[in-house]
């Protein structure tokens, strides 16, 4: 950049200073648009004001331009780091102040929400919901050990790893006493995970299946009829209370019947709720047993 608009030599000529009216033969003097004047006139009616420092770039100076803008040669420095940019690139940014690249860059750069220092290209990072931090600045809010890329769990605006998480917020399983991180389900009010809320007998899970408790057993509808439920006496298939047609049982001594299986033997009178007569192991209303 330089000046371009006026030329500065020594006056050979019978010239007098335009604004002074000093006489300029045998001087150093200023031709701009035209007019010749003094150095010192040009300085204080013709300079540029450097942009920087605010005072006139004199004939003497060097002077750089960008933009309408001027500056003295020393003064064109990066507002950051003071580097001369006299034939390097630079910005104009805000206020009118130059920067060198490299600074522009690192201001440029986003700012690490650990550190706050800016993240520039190359650096390992971290990015969450439009946050980003340093790889190693992203750290447990418990214990403060470097998470990095390894899995967290985030907890209002604070971030944990999977051991802290686990620890401090995580439900307990009812059955194994295992933290429950992910899924899971809930049995009276106490949570389990999946894979622990099976059948006792064939392990299936029951997660969204029919299943009964027996004490602190559970059991699929088959493994019930097979391995728990009492037989009927009467059409000798499993007692499913829930499970089947009815749900009472009628049990006499060692025995049980379905409430409907639960007959007379010879007539074949329902008689759950009803007097009845067993007569040599089997089941009779009150009228039968004198037909007999």
């Amino acid at each position: 950049a330089g000046p371009g608009s006026y030329t500065v030599g020594t006056m050979s000529e019978r010239f007098d200073c335009h604004y002074c009216r000093d006489a300029l033969q045998g001087k150093k003097y200023v031709q701009k648009e035209g007019r010749h004047c003094c150095v010192k006139c040009f300085e204080k009616f013709c300079a540029n004001t450097c942009t920087e420092c605010k005072k006139p770039i004199g004939a003497d100076s060097k002077e750089l331009h960008f933009k309408n803008r001027y500056w003295h040669d020393n003064c064109f420095r990066c507002f950051k780091c003071y580097t001369s940019l006299v034939n390097e690139p630079f910005m104009l940014r805000e206020n009118n102040k130059v920067w060198c690249s490299n600074c522009t860059a690192t201001e440029d750069a986003p700012r690490c929400k650990g550190c706050f220092k800016p993240i520039i290209a190359g650096d390992q990072n971290v990015e969450y919901k439009k946050m980003v931090w340093h790889k190693d600045c992203f750290t447990c809010s418990q214990c403060k050990q470097v998470i990095g890329s390894g899995s967290f769990f985030p907890k209002g605006d604070d971030f944990y790893c999977v051991s802290c998480y686990e620890h401090k917020f995580a439900k307990t399983c009812a059955k194994c006493k295992n933290p429950i991180t992910s899924g899971g389900l809930t049995y009276q009010e106490q949570p389990w995970h999946s894979e622990c809320f099976i059948c006792s007998n064939c392990k299936k899970q029951l997660g969204g299946k029919r299943f009964t408790a027996v004490e602190d057993q559970f059991y699929c509808v088959e493994c019930y009829k097979e391995c728990v439920a009492k037989k009927c006496a009467g059409c000798k298939n499993p007692i499913t209370a829930g499970f089947g047609r009815g749900t009472s049982v009628v049990n006499y001594e060692d025995e049980s019947w379905h409430d409907y299986c639960f007959k007379c033997t010879k007539c074949a009178r329902g008689l759950a709720n009803k007097r009845f007569v067993c007569h040599n192991g089997k089941i009779y209303c009150a009228e039968c047993p004198k037909r007999l």
